[in-house]
C-alpha cells in the first residue's frame, strides 16, 4: 500500500478541503486554519509569515499554497530547501473547482469527493438573479480597502446578482477613502468577517443610511467544502440587509 502524502497547507480553505477529503494526509497548517473545528495538526505560523524551519522539520512531501495568500519569498525558501510546493491561483468560481481537483489529486485523493461534486452542481445550477445590486465590499479598515478587479469573492457575488462598484479598478484591493465609499451610494455594503472582522459594532457605523450585510468571510472567500452552502448562506445575509 502506498503511504499517504504528508501535506502542509498554508491556505485555510485548502486545509479544510484536504482534511475533509484525505484523512491523515495533513500534518501541518497555519494558525488561521480554523476548519474543520477538530483539526489537530502542527501549527506553522501565519499565512503571511509561516515558520519555514518548522515546516521543514515536518519533512512534508508537499506544501500547498496560494499566489495571493502566501508570499513568494517564503515559497521560494521552501523550494530552495527541497520542498515540493504547489501554488494555486483562484480568481473565479470555475477556477476554484479546477484548482481543488489539482490539489486533491496531488494529495493522493483518487476518488472525487462528494462535497466537491455537490458544490460544483450547486454553482452550475444557480438560477439567473432576479435582481442585480451594486455593492461596496470592504475587506479592511485603517486604511479602508475594498474588493477591486479580478477576485474570487467578486466573482462569487457577481454570480449571486451583486456587482461591486470597484470591479474595474486597476488594483485588486484598492485603498479608497471612506468618504468616497459612502459617496458611491451602493445598494448594499457587504462586510465580511475576514480578513478584517467586521461586526455590528465595528463597521456598520461607518455607513450611516446605507443597507449593510454582515456576511461570513468563509463563505465569501474560501474555496473548499463551504462552497456547497455559500450561495444559500450569502443570499440569506444579502436579503436580510434589504428586507
Amino acid at each position: 500500500m502506498t503511504p499517504p502524502v504528508r501535506v502542509v497547507s498554508l491556505v485555510p480553505s485548502l486545509t479544510e478541503a484536504v482534511a475533509t477529503s484525505a484523512p491523515g494526509a495533513l500534518i501541518g497548517a497555519t494558525d488561521w486554519c480554523t476548519h474543520p473545528a477538530d483539526l489537530d495538526v502542527v501549527r506553522v505560523g501565519g499565512t503571511k509569515n509561516p515558520g519555514t524551519d518548522r515546516i521543514l522539520s515536518l519533512a512534508p512531501d508537499l506544501v500547498i499554497a496560494n499566489e495571493e495568500e502566501n508570499r513568494a519569498p517564503d515559497l521560494a525558501a521552501l523550494r530552495e530547501a527541497g520542498c515540493e510546493v504547489l501554488v494555486t491561483e483562484v480568481r473565479d468560481v470555475p477556477q476554484a473547482f479546477r484548482e481543488l481537483d489539482r490539489v486533491l489529486d496531488a494529495c493522493g485523493v483518487t476518488t472525487r469527493p462528494r462535497w466537491l461534486d455537490e458544490a460544483e452542481d450547486t454553482w452550475s445550477s444557480l438560477p439567473p438573479p432576479a435582481t442585480r445590486l451594486t455593492a461596496v465590499v470592504p475587506v479592511w479598515r485603517r486604511p479602508w480597502m475594498v474588493l477591486g478587479r479580478d477576485t474570487f469573492a467578486g466573482d462569487v457575488l457577481a454570480r449571486l446578482g451583486v456587482g461591486h462598484v470597484y470591479a474595474a479598478h486597476p488594483d485588486r484591493y484598492p485603498r479608497v477613502p471612506l468618504e468616497e465609499l459612502r459617496a458611491a451610494a451602493p445598494d448594499v455594503v457587504v462586510l465580511p468577517d475576514e480578513p478584517y472582522r467586521f461586526t455590528a459594532d465595528d463597521g456598520l457605523e461607518a455607513f450611516p443610511g446605507l443597507p449593510c450585510a454582515l456576511v461570513s468571510g468563509r463563505h465569501l472567500t474560501w474555496y473548499g467544502p463551504s462552497l456547497a452552502e455559500a450561495p444559500r448562506v450569502l443570499g440569506r445575509a444579502l436579503r436580510a440587509a434589504r428586507p
